[in-house]
This record gives C-alpha cells, sequence and structure tokens, in this order.
C-alpha cells in the first residue's frame, strides 16, 4: 500500500478521501499556532486576514476579555480583505463582512495597491509571517499596521521510513520537516505556491494544488498516487 505523510492532522473526512483511495496515511501537526495576546492601538479602514489562525485568535480576544481599544470597532467592524476561500469563509461565519478575498498575499497586495491606495488597513498576522503582503503595500505607499496575533513554532518530528508523498499545508511546516527529515525526490503535495516556493529549496518534485484547501491537496495525492481511483 502506497503511504502518505501529512504534515497536519485531517479531519474524519479528509482521511476518508484517502482510504476511498487505497491508500494509507501518517499524521502529525509539523507546527503549533498558540494565540497570544494582542491589543488594538490604531483605527482603520480595513482589516487583514491571511489566514485561519490569525481569525481565530482575532475571534478569540473579540469574544473574551476585551480590551478598551477594541470598544472603538465592536459596534462596527470594517470592511475585511482576506485570504483563502477558508479564511473568508470562518469569517463569514461569525457574521464578519469580506469585501475582498484574494487567492494568495500577493494577489491581495496588488489589488490593494490598485484599487485602495488611499485607504489605512491592520494586517493581523503571525510571528512568522511572510513578506510579500507587508513589501506591495509598503512599496506603494499604502497605510497599515501589522498586529501579531499568534505565534507559529515549529514541531519537528524524525521519521525512520519512507513515505511516497508528503503533504505541506504552509511554509512553516516544511520548514518544521525538513529540518530534520530529508525530501530527497519524495513527491511533496503543496496547497499553495507560497508553501511550494519552500518546499523547492529541498526536492524538484512538487505537485500543487489547483485551489488552495486540503481537500483539493488531498485530490492531487490521489490523481498522482493512485490515478485508476
Amino acid at each position: 500500500m502506497k503511504t502518505v505523510l501529512s504534515t497536519k492532522i485531517l479531519s474524519p473526512s479528509q482521511k476518508q478521501l484517502l482510504l476511498n483511495a487505497g491508500l494509507g496515511f501518517v499524521e502529525y501537526n509539523a507546527i503549533k499556532i498558540i494565540p497570544i495576546d494582542f491589543e488594538i492601538t490604531h483605527s482603520a479602514d480595513n482589516f487583514i486576514f491571511t489566514s485561519k489562525n490569525a481569525v481565530k485568535a482575532f475571534l478569540k480576544k473579540k469574544t473574551g476579555e476585551v480590551h478598551p481599544s477594541f470598544e472603538k470597532t465592536r459596534p462596527k467592524i470594517p470592511n475585511i480583505f482576506c485570504v483563502g476561500e477558508n479564511t473568508r469563509a470562518l469569517l463569514e461565519e461569525n457574521g464578519l463582512k469580506v469585501v475582498k478575498n484574494a487567492e494568495n498575499a500577493s494577489k491581495l497586495g496588488e489589488m490593494i495597491a490598485k484599487k485602495h491606495k488611499n485607504e489605512s488597513f491592520l494586517f493581523f498576522c503571525g510571528n512568522r509571517k511572510r513578506k510579500e503582503l507587508p513589501t506591495i503595500l509598503a512599496k506603494n505607499g499604502i497605510t497599515f499596521k501589522e498586529i501579531e496575533v499568534y505565534n507559529t513554532e515549529l514541531n519537528p518530528k524524525k521519521f525512520d521510513r519512507s513515505f511516497n508523498g508528503v503533504l505541506f499545508f504552509s511554509p512553516s511546516a516544511v520548514e518544521s520537516y525538513t529540518e530534520v527529515n530529508q525530501l530527497n525526490n519524495i513527491a511533496a503535495f503543496c496547497i499553495g505556491n507560497t508553501t511550494a516556493e519552500e518546499a523547492k529549496i529541498h526536492t524538484n518534485n512538487i505537485i500543487i494544488a489547483n485551489k488552495p484547501t486540503i481537500e483539493n491537496t488531498l485530490v492531487q495525492v490521489v490523481k498522482f498516487l493512485n490515478p485508476h481511483k
């Protein structure tokens, strides 16, 4: 049986996609997400979220013990710009209005630079955020402030066995896995281009999901390793 390694614990339905295709799997969390305390001390026209982790940390703060700075935004949270369909879904499930959504941070930055240059932004992010979005905003003279709302910690684990493929859902997961393991020529299934860029440091055997979702990444695994299913 062909077996893959997922660097993220999958949901029951996601696991079933692999099992139905006759594939075995091993799973673990290659990174740990730790919400941190933060304050909103600036007002802005818009909020930016590039991950579900940032949204979760924001919501936890918003619904928990609220700092006085939140009182200004509680009646009317500004319009929200985000990256990814899953991030958008989580925001909208919690009653927050998403006005712009992009496939990745670079595309979102370009969209903002083109159509929202005179507006201000608060960017809720993690400590290991990518530089593409802040670089584009700064280059175009757009007013923004970064607010770190969670920490990403690597959780490396050594595997003394081979796999037919490794699934990566973030650049940090690639960093974590390759800290103590080698990819060599193992297929690296990546959720998006940003994750793939990190994987390219370690292998040329890369398959990128057509859509940046866990489910579509799993579809690529099945197509590649068990095309008859």
